[in-house]
């Protein structure tokens, strides 16, 4: 039995006929979403050699090793960067470009892996439930996603078309964590638990920051569309800030300033000067910053949501 076979195929071939803008047809070919699949699975062992391997690595072999991914992950993202830069430009093969731009992001790997050395520090040391570094590199989503992030981001910043978007919504897919590849995040930096976290892509965090679970660093709105590209509409987190689980912070011009602390399902739209808790419930909310300024006052969640300094 066919199915009705050929009347399926005729039906479709006219709705790729009259339905434009979701056919990539008579063109080069596109990034393959395997291929940057397998590229990210080899960058996590570069980055983190024995972690992400079957088998275990001894120091004798680890040179060995390195050569092999290395030129691994250069001659399959060389490939995919090309196909990236066709759609920017569908003239010529890219071919220098594409070397280029690998070797650029390539040397730059161990830069990634002090600031990810930082990321396991700051899990370690604000988490009593982790019992070692080991176990957060394994077990804890939020350092999969910062360390496929941080490499994406690399590329992000070379204009490289697609490929680092494609690459931070594979760890999206495995850690439930989207961390736009645009975003620049200081070191130290931590996500407890991660669960429906959301980092939009001009979103500027600094050194020491710690986000929980449900947290939306996010645009205020999207109704402009395109007219927004380029500008600055995700918010601005200062150093040494806590924001507690379900947080969402929005806008361009908005700032957390450092040493703050946002409390769980606040929905923010304004700024908060540093040393200052911004948070919703049913009972005061006191504070003393660093400097020694005035009790805070009280939060009234049905008027106002800001505890601001006396």
């Amino acid at each position: 039995m066919d199915c009705r076979q050929e009347e399926i195929v005729q039906s479709l071939m006219a709705s790729y006929h009259e339905v434009g803008g979701i056919n990539h047809v008579d063109c080069g070919a596109l990034p393959s979403k395997r291929a940057i699949s397998t590229l990210c699975e080899q960058l996590l062992q570069v980055l983190f050699p024995g972690f992400f391997s079957d088998d275990a690595v001894a120091s004798h072999d680890l040179e060995m090793l390195t050569h092999e991914h290395v030129a691994g992950i250069r001659d399959r993202l060389k490939t995919e960067v090309r196909r990236s830069l066709r759609l920017r430009d569908n003239s010529g093969n890219h071919h220098e470009e594409a070397m280029k731009l690998v070797c650029d992001f390539m040397v730059q790997l161990p830069n990634v892996r002090r600031l990810l050395q930082t990321d396991v520090q700051a899990a370690y040391e604000g988490d009593p439930a982790a019992r070692s570094y080991e176990e957060i590199i394994l077990a804890y989503p939020g350092l999969e996603a910062i360390s496929i992030q941080r490499a994406a981001h690399l590329l992000y910043s070379m204009g490289v078309p697609l490929i680092p978007r494609m690459m931070t919504e594979w760890a999206h897919g495995r850690t439930g964590i989207d961390i736009h590849p645009g975003a620049q995040i200081g070191s130290h930096f931590f996500i407890d638990h991660g669960t429906g976290v959301v980092i939009g892509e001009t979103c500027s965090i600094g050194t020491r920051v710690k986000l929980y679970q449900g947290v939306g660093l996010v645009a205020r709105s999207l109704a402009q569309g395109q007219a927004l590209a380029g500008k600055k509409r995700h918010p601005t987190i200062e150093d040494h800030v806590t924001i507690y689980a379900g947080a969402t912070i929005v806008g361009g011009d908005t700032v957390v300033g450092a040493r703050s602390t946002i409390g769980a399902n606040v929905f923010l739209m304004e700024s908060v000067a540093p040393d200052m808790i911004y948070a919703l419930g049913d009972q005061e909310h006191r504070i003393r910053d660093r400097k020694q300024t005035p009790i805070t006052k009280v939060v009234k969640p049905e008027v106002e949501t800001k505890t601001s300094a006396a």
